[in-house]
C-alpha cells in the first residue's frame, strides 16, 4: 500500500511539475514575428455577443442604361445551357428598407455570383453586404454560399464581418420578392441572424 502511494504521488508530482514547465513555456514564448497568441480581452472580446436581426431588399438590375451587375466572364458553351453555367456576374447591388427601389438606401451587396450547376439555377454566392446607415455605417456582412433561385427561400452562410461585426457567424435566408423574366432584374428579401460581438 505504501509502494503504491508512494508511486501515486511520484506521478503526481511528476505531471504537475510538467504541467507547471508547459504553462511557463507558452507564457514566455517569443513571438516569431508571424504569429502569437493573444488574449481575446485585448481586443475588446470581453463583452457578450449579441445576436442581430437584419432585413433589407437587394435590388439586382441586369437591364437598363446602369445595370447594378454585369456579366464578367462565361465560358463557350454558357449560351447553349438552359441554367446559364459558367457564367460570371460582377454586382454593386443597392440594399433598401423596403422592396421599392426609391426606398431607402442602407447599404451595397458587392461581389460576384456565378451560375455553378448545370442541371438547376443554382449560384455560387460571393458577396460583401456593405452597410452605410445608422450604427452600421462602414461595418459589412460576408455571405459565402449556394443560391438554388427557384427555391421558395434560401439559406446561405455568413462567414464573418468587419467594423461592428467582427468575428460574425450566422445565416441568410432570400427569398425572392420580384423576378422578371425577360430583364432578369430581381428583388429579394434577405433576413440576415448573426452572432457578433
Amino acid at each position: 500500500m505504501a509502494k503504491t502511494l508512494s508511486k501515486l504521488l511520484s506521478f503526481t508530482f511528476l505531471f504537475m511539475f510538467n504541467l507547471f514547465f508547459f504553462s511557463i513555456t507558452l507564457a514566455f514564448a517569443k513571438s516569431d514575428g508571424f504569429s502569437n497568441i493573444l488574449s481575446p480581452a485585448k481586443l475588446g472580446l470581453q463583452k457578450e455577443e449579441k445576436l442581430s436581426h437584419l432585413h433589407f431588399y437587394f435590388h439586382d438590375i441586369l437591364s437598363g442604361r446602369n445595370p447594378t451587375a454585369i456579366p464578367v466572364a462565361s465560358a463557350a458553351m454558357t449560351n447553349q445551357s438552359q441554367t446559364g453555367f459558367g457564367v460570371v456576374m460582377m454586382a454593386d447591388d443597392p440594399l433598401t428598407v423596403a422592396p421599392e427601389r426609391n426606398s431607402k438606401l442602407v447599404g451595397k451587396a458587392q461581389g460576384i455570383y456565378a451560375s455553378a450547376a448545370q442541371d438547376e439555377l443554382a449560384l455560387l454566392m460571393v458577396m460583401n453586404f456593405a452597410f452605410m446607415e445608422g450604427k452600421y455605417n462602414g461595418s459589412s456582412l460576408s455571405l459565402l454560399g449556394r443560391n438554388t433561385v427557384f427555391s421558395t427561400v434560401r439559406e446561405m452562410p455568413i462567414v464573418g464581418g468587419s467594423g461592428l461585426f467582427r468575428f460574425a457567424r450566422g445565416y441568410a435566408q432570400a427569398k425572392t420578392h420580384t423576378i422578371d423574366f425577360k430583364s432578369g432584374d430581381a428583388v429579394v428579401e434577405y433576413n440576415v441572424y448573426v452572432f457578433h460581438y
